[in-house]
Order: structure tokens, then C-alpha cells, then sequence
């Protein structure tokens, strides 16, 4: 039993840092889009911010190309991110592989496009 709470003590240190890198690595590619980037180097750049973790990287909305005049209807751009987190994965481990749950982190990053 103290082996599962120490684990879990462990896991809530280790979804917390994953969630801000998954969270910083959205910031990132949301700026990378407001910039008008293209999705190439907006991929490049999130996965670079995430370091480790490979997320998944949806960009939901962009800003117009550069010069044109921007409408309140596309004023901002939404960068959308996900990575599955194992609970206790190396307790589950010891039990036999496949075992340990997986949590889906998400984090959406937001930004004016800047014209």
C-alpha cells in the first residue's frame, strides 16, 4: 500500500510537469501561427518546446496571409495539444506489462494574429 501511495505522490509530480511543457509547447505553436508560420515549422517548433513528449499538435484556426485586413471573426488563432500519460508506470511494471492506465493531457494555447 505504501508502495502505491508513494507512486501516486510520484505520478501527480510527473502529470504536473508534462501538463506545463503540453501547456507551454501550445503557447508556443500558437505564436508560430499568430506570426503566420507554416504548419511545418509550427509542428517543428511545438514538438521543440515539448521537449521529451511527443504531442499531437491540431491547429484549429489561423490568421489571414499577411497584408490582408483582419476581421473580428479571425482575429485570433487556437493551437490545440495532447499527449497520453501513463498512471504508475513503473509500479504497473513490476506487475506485468500493459497494465497501467493512460490519462490524455490536453492543453490549448490562444493569440491575436498580428496583421
Amino acid at each position: 500500500m505504501l508502495l502505491l501511495v508513494l507512486g501516486g505522490i510520484i505520478d501527480f509530480g510527473r502529470a504536473f510537469t508534462t501538463q506545463m511543457a503540453v501547456t507551454q509547447a501550445a503557447r508556443e505553436g500558437a505564436r508560430m501561427v499568430a506570426l503566420n508560420y507554416s504548419a511545418g515549422d509550427v509542428n517543428s517548433r511545438v514538438n521543440a518546446a515539448a521537449g521529451t513528449f511527443a504531442v499531437t499538435t491540431t491547429i484549429v484556426a489561423g490568421c489571414p496571409a499577411r497584408g490582408t485586413t483582419i476581421t473580428t471573426q479571425a482575429s485570433s488563432v487556437r493551437v490545440d495539444n495532447s499527449f497520453s500519460f501513463l498512471i504508475l508506470d513503473s509500479v504497473m511494471n513490476l506487475f506485468g506489462g500493459g497494465l497501467a492506465p493512460t490519462l490524455t493531457l490536453s492543453s490549448t494555447g490562444s493569440m491575436r494574429c498580428m496583421g
